[in-house]
């Protein structure tokens, strides 16, 4: 644990590789796209209330209404907006989303630390990502059942914010400990089964992760933390030498990852045959056996449109694109989606099951009104490493698409910049105050 002690507490910024500094920059701009766009979802609008209530103080800011909360409640709060669209990124051998789980505590963090630079703010993004990635990976391989993210986010949370308050190694020990035993170990087929506004577990690790932290800082302590129990000593000895945070992949569109590639087929048919839906007499999806689980039930809101897959590709082909527009309200209950989503049917193809969870592949066949039959062939999901990571510009691009309906095109452009060269800001509060709706102050909520 030692040698993982001093990872989380001795990381400096100038340590890190230059391809890792940037990845942060790429990471940063892309989760917080994805919460600044979540909290139009109708499950932030409740946990933003429930946290007033219930979590009150005047210690962190709720995104991006600017009210204000405990840090604990405003990590919960901000932790359910970022994977409210399932937008934000992840990583394949832990099935989950390590940016949504971190980014909720280093900006409850940055509002609450003595001092935090931009550098420092990365610095701390990065540790999280790196000691969550491992977290999950040794999660998954001592159970059997899927675990949702806040089941390891918890234990990133901790480290993060113990480093971030300056703690001494021995009390962030005890903060990852109890993080870990009061983490949602939480069914996470279950939550795709029947699709609840518990999602990933994502705000509840935040917030456990969070509040472990605070115990420990008045002794309370907590089991040894599984990171001193990797069953691949490689996965702790790379801290610092092999930076996964390179390794993980992004997602261009508001689903499910396991509904990503049959997206990207549909969408590919669709831009080489310049199809009308009128065109589509049926479609077939030939995937893996977990995205044929997925529902095909029309969904009755947001989370029920995302843990689907036909909505989605019914939504790619009638749009040209699934995001924030076609999975919240009213774009959800979208008749002409949800007729061509009647015509979508679903086979489990061998060479795509065996491939998983290592490759996400799929493939899309369209029989036409004319008689023709089209092809995809396979797909996998893009954004994937190593092959099809999108360039900054494609991520910008993105945070654009998700940034501009909620901030408006000025402050977005803004925001964007100072992202880009965030290591050089002296002070992180410009960054709660940049996405904001409006300013906060004295006499604000």
């Amino acid at each position: 644990m030692r040698f993982v002690q001093e990872f989380v507490t001795g990381l400096k910024w100038r340590d890190l590789p230059p391809e890792v500094k940037h990845q942060a920059k790429r990471c940063l701009l892309d989760a917080l796209g994805a919460l600044i766009a979540g909290t139009r979802a109708p499950v932030s609008v409740l946990m933003t209330d429930f946290v007033r209530e219930q979590l009150p103080g005047d210690r962190a800011t709720i995104l991006v209404n600017g009210k204000r909360a405990s840090a604990v409640g405003a990590a919960l709060a901000n932790g359910f907006s970022g994977n409210a669209l399932d937008i934000d990124d992840g990583y394949r051998m832990v099935k989950g989303h390590p940016g949504a789980c971190v980014l909720p505590v280093v900006l409850a963090a940055s509002e609450i630390a003595p001092v935090c630079s931009g550098a420092d703010f990365l610095t701390a993004l990065v540790v999280g990502y790196e000691i969550g990635i491992r977290a999950g990976l040794i999660r998954h391989a001592g159970c059997q059942t899927y675990h949702a993210s806040g089941s390891w986010g918890a234990v990133a949370g901790a480290a993060v914010l113990g480093r971030m308050l300056g703690l001494d190694p021995a009390t962030i020990t005890q903060a990852m400990g109890a993080a870990e035993y009061h983490a949602p170990i939480a069914p996470m087929m279950k939550g795709i089964a029947v699709p609840c506004m518990g999602k990933d577990g994502i705000g509840w690790g935040c917030m456990v992760g969070m509040s472990s932290v605070f115990m420990a800082q008045k002794g309370f302590t907590g089991i040894k933390p599984l990171l001193e129990e990797s069953p691949r000593p490689e996965w702790i000895d790379g801290l610092g030498t092999r930076y996964e945070i390179l390794n993980l992949y992004f997602k261009p569109y508001a689903a499910c990852r396991w509904a990503q590639p049959a997206i990207a087929g549909a969408l590919k048919l669709l831009k080489l045959h310049r199809l009308t839906v009128a065109d589509m007499r049926q479609i077939v999806v030939r995937t893996f056996k977990a995205a044929a689980e997925l529902s095909r039930m029309h969904p009755k809101n947001t989370e029920e449109a995302q843990y689907n897959l036909s909505f989605p590709v019914a939504a790619a082909l009638t749009d040209g694109e699934v995001g924030p527009r076609q999975v919240l309200p009213p774009g959800l209950f979208d008749h002409s989606i949800l007729d061509l989503a009647d015509r979508i049917g679903v086979e489990v193809e061998d060479e795509y099951e065996l491939a998983f969870p290592a490759k996400a592949c799929s493939e899309v066949v369209i029989h036409t009104t004319d008689g023709r039959i089209l092809r995809s062939g396979t797909v996998e999901a893009l954004w994937e490493p190593p092959d099809t990571l999108p360039t900054d510009s494609e991520l910008a691009k993105k945070f654009q698409w998700l940034v501009q309906p909620v901030l408006g095109l000025s402050k977005t452009s803004e925001l964007e910049s100072l992202l880009w060269d965030f290591e050089k800001v002296p002070d992180t509060g410009i960054l709660i105050e940049s996405c904001l709706l409006r300013q906060t102050g004295p006499h604000a909520e």
